[in-house]
């Protein structure tokens, strides 16, 4: 500590007969002015960027992983590197059912169960997690009511949220918020304590949850409602993975045509600096080069909904490349559904449309671009035909009353779209087909007969079947003579003749085989009709 000045122990010696000679001359004065003010403006720079030099660029490795529209029909084969040569998809959309807010839904058009039975999503995403993929899910989107709007009992409403990341066995989920969710403060609140109970007992069984938060911006950045969002999940101690920039739809003079890229990177770049403001408030470390990692972005392929505005191939070259820069981790597309050129049904481009991207383009040329990322992962088989895995049950007869769909018979003729089961996996026809087995070396895709779904449930059973014809049919009797559209009924099921018979007796194997004389009136769920001669559905 500092006291009065002490007296000095050196022997004293006379006066100087001249003034002392300066220890700096003038220049040298000059020059340690200019260093030290070097350095307050560095460190300065450094207190206001939050951030050495060596900080400048984010660790993180960028992924891609498009959006699948999982309600669009015709359903498509995420689960297939034909139709997706990426390994991870976002499925799309998990909202209210209309009957019961409070339960989860895919689009308000089917339940849970409903999806496994009409669109074998379960099949599907268990298919692509046995060959090492991921499945992430995604609340909310433009349409349809978002969970967290819909229900208002907290506890009904975690139960939602965590029911198709058990089901689907997901551990990131997505929550697309818009419109009506985005403005709702009281939904924001309790989405926000949801998640958080979720996450908190999943990592009580050591599984982490990450969550991704995917708001509307435009050039600069987020929206006051996209941060009110942020906030109110930062507030409820949710450990956010970051915030997705859904880059598209601006609505502005400066997305003219070609213009797109440089509205894309402003915007990213603004929410960039609102995601590291965001951080610091709510107390977690964040640098310039960290809040990068907490960024993502989602781009829709081809023609946007707002007139003039086309997200092209070299926009996602040009993207591709500032990404991989910036060390943004996520990157994203609506939709996998449109990674295609529109073709012959929409001869003009600049169409949107759910199927095609509306620019010219060649088949997943969007998704080959954003599949040289770094942190990719390429799906296995992408170059040939995607084997399905050995069941461990192979080798054992498949149990018609635990199977969803008939089991493959060589005698039988498979229409386009006819689904049968084989070895305990779900296949789907792509074209006629008889006598090839779905297993068979080359049964595949991309140029065999067979596409494959994926594996059969546990629990799974026979469904119902539907009858084509309602009205009362004569019981069949051996010794009757039938004729060519002639119709009887056995063991309740209805048929009709193909032609001339006597004394056959009608199966009930579906799809019949073409050389018996009986064609059942009768389908199973989903399946085509395959009745050539004329039925009555009433």
């Amino acid at each position: 500590m500092k006291g009065p000045e002490a007296q000095s122990s050196l022997p004293a010696r006379s006066a100087p007969a001249a003034p002392p000679r300066p220890e700096l001359s003038p220049s040298r004065v000059a020059v340690l002015l200019f260093v030290l003010v070097g350095l307050a403006f560095g460190g300065w720079q450094l207190v206001s960027r939050g951030t050495p030099a060596a900080d400048a660029k984010s660790n993180s490795i960028p992924v891609y992983a498009p959006y699948v529209d999982v309600t669009q029909t015709p359903t498509y084969p995420f689960q297939l590197p034909s139709a997706s040569p990426v390994s991870s998809v976002y499925l799309a959309f998990v909202v209210s059912d209309p009957s019961h807010l409070c339960k989860p839904s895919w689009g308000a058009r089917y339940t849970l169960d409903q999806a496994g039975q009409s669109l074998d999503l379960d099949a599907r995403t268990a298919q692509l997690r046995q060959e090492g993929g991921s499945v992430m899910v995604s609340f909310g989107g433009r349409d349809n009511t978002e969970l967290a709007v819909g229900c208002t009992d907290e506890r009904k409403l975690t139960d939602a949220y965590r029911a198709p990341l058990e089901r689907y066995h997901a551990t990131l989920i997505d929550l697309d918020l818009e419109g009506a969710a985005l403005t709702d403060e009281a939904a924001n609140g309790r989405r926000a304590r949801a998640v958080a109970a979720v996450q908190r007992e999943l990592a009580g069984r050591h599984v982490s949850l990450r969550v991704w938060l995917t708001l509307p911006v435009s050039s600069g950045g987020l929206t006051a409602e996209g941060l009110a969002a942020v906030k109110a999940m930062l507030a409820a101690h949710v450990k956010l993975a970051g915030v997705d920039a859904m880059a598209m739809n601006f609505g502005s003079v400066e997305t003219v045509p070609g213009a797109m890229t440089g509205v894309v990177e402003r915007a990213l770049a603004a929410t960039q600096a609102q995601v590291q403001s965001l951080w610091r408030a709510g107390g977690l470390p964040s640098t310039t080069a960290s809040a990068w990692g907490h960024v993502g972005v989602t781009v829709m392929l081809g023609t946007n909904d707002t007139a003039g505005e086309r997200f092209t191939p070299e926009d996602a070259r040009t993207l591709a490349a500032f990404v991989s820069r910036h060390g943004i981790p996520r990157v994203s597309a609506w939709s996998l559904n449109r990674d295609a050129a529109c073709g012959g049904a929409f001869p003009r481009t600049g169409i949107v449309s759910d199927t095609c991207s509306g620019v010219l383009q060649s088949p997943l040329q969007f998704t080959r671009i954003f599949a040289s990322l770094k942190g990719t992962k390429i799906a296995s088989g992408e170059a040939g035909s995607r084997t399905m895995q050995a069941s461990p049950e192979t080798g054992r007869a498949d149990d018609p009353s635990t199977s969803p769909y008939p089991i493959w018979r060589p005698t039988a003729a498979y229409g386009t779209g006819y689904k049968v089961v084989w070895q305990h996996e779900i296949y789907q026809a792509s074209w006629w087909t008889q006598d090839t087995p779905p297993d068979a070396v080359g049964a595949g895709p991309p140029s065999g007969p067979w596409q494959p779904i994926g594996p059969v449930a546990a629990g799974s059973h026979a469904p119902k079947l539907v009858l084509l014809v309602r009205k009362a049919i004569p019981v069949w009797s051996p010794t009757a003579v039938y004729r060519q559209g002639d119709r009887a009924s056995f063991g309740g099921l209805p048929y009709e003749a193909r032609w001339y018979t006597q004394g056959d007796q009608p199966l009930d194997n579906l799809p019949a085989d073409p050389g018996t004389p009986w064609q059942p009136l009768f389908k199973f769920p989903g399946e085509p009709t395959v009745v050539s001669v004329g039925t009555e559905a009433s």
